[in-house]
């Protein structure tokens, strides 16, 4: 078995440098996006000069039976996967009592079932491998501390993080370890209009995280080295908590 891991919304942003970096350090990729095939097919040109072997997934990770016939028909084809990394997820930001019903089970169902729908379909053939595993969530500090104007991503990701915890426990044996890494305020498009006041005021770094710093941390997290790592919990924040 090649050491193949799933890295959902790779085609741009956090998911993008992960999907770099492992390639770089020699894993195959399955590269899933939602909607942006010209950028997906961009990274997987890009990951395919590292020569490493890079197969294409579209779905919504919220659409179940598009996620587990995606993953299973990826599976078939090509084997387990070594490790699967949750990071696609959406925000719906608004005020508490401005909230409506759409955001809020919008971001509940998309990030909060985005769990279930995605890692699910590879752990028994992760098991049958008997080749141990890396399983990594994305959280946020909003996962851990809460922000206003976040109320249903906050809870989105506080339900990923009680799931991992879960999930680590039934997989240890397995030596599948399961941990999430919760990034504060990271150069994406999702925080692309955050006023730079703001940053200096709520980061002690008094700056914004790159994504290749959240991929260090993941492809470290895949080693051999972080094999007895599980259960946890990794904040990347630049000091916010």
């Amino acid at each position: 078995m090649t050491n193949r891991v799933l890295i959902t919304g790779s085609s741009r942003g956090i998911g993008k440098a992960i999907a770099i970096k492992l390639a770089e350090n020699g894993f195959d990729i399955a590269l899933h996006f939602h909607s942006n095939h010209s950028a997906a097919t961009e990274v997987q040109q890009t990951l395919s000069a590292l020569e490493v072997n890079v197969s294409l997934l579209q779905f919504d990770i919220g659409d179940r039976a598009a996620v587990k016939q995606a993953i299973e028909a990826d599976i078939a084809e090509h084997g387990a996967y070594y490790g699967v990394i949750l990071n696609a997820g959406i925000n719906r930001d608004t005020a508490f009592p401005a909230m409506t019903e759409n955001e809020w089970d919008s971001v509940i169902h998309t990030n909060l079932d985005g769990f279930y729908n995605v890692i699910h379909p590879t752990i028994m053939p992760m098991v049958q491998a008997r080749k141990g595993g890396r399983i990594i969530t994305l959280a946020s500090v909003s996962g851990i501390a809460g922000n206003r104007g976040q109320v249903n991503y906050s809870a989105s990701k506080a339900g990923i993080i009680g799931a991992t915890k879960a999930l680590s426990l039934e997989l240890a044996k397995r030596k599948i370890t399961v941990n999430c890494i919760a990034p504060g305020l990271i150069e994406t498009d999702m925080v692309s209009d955050f006023p730079t006041d703001l940053v200096n005021q709520m980061v002690p770094m008094k700056r914004m995280g790159k994504p290749n710093e959240i991929a260090g941390l993941a492809n470290f997290l895949l080693s051999d080295d972080a094999a007895y790592i599980t259960r946890q919990v990794i904040s990347v924040n630049g000091g916010m908590i």
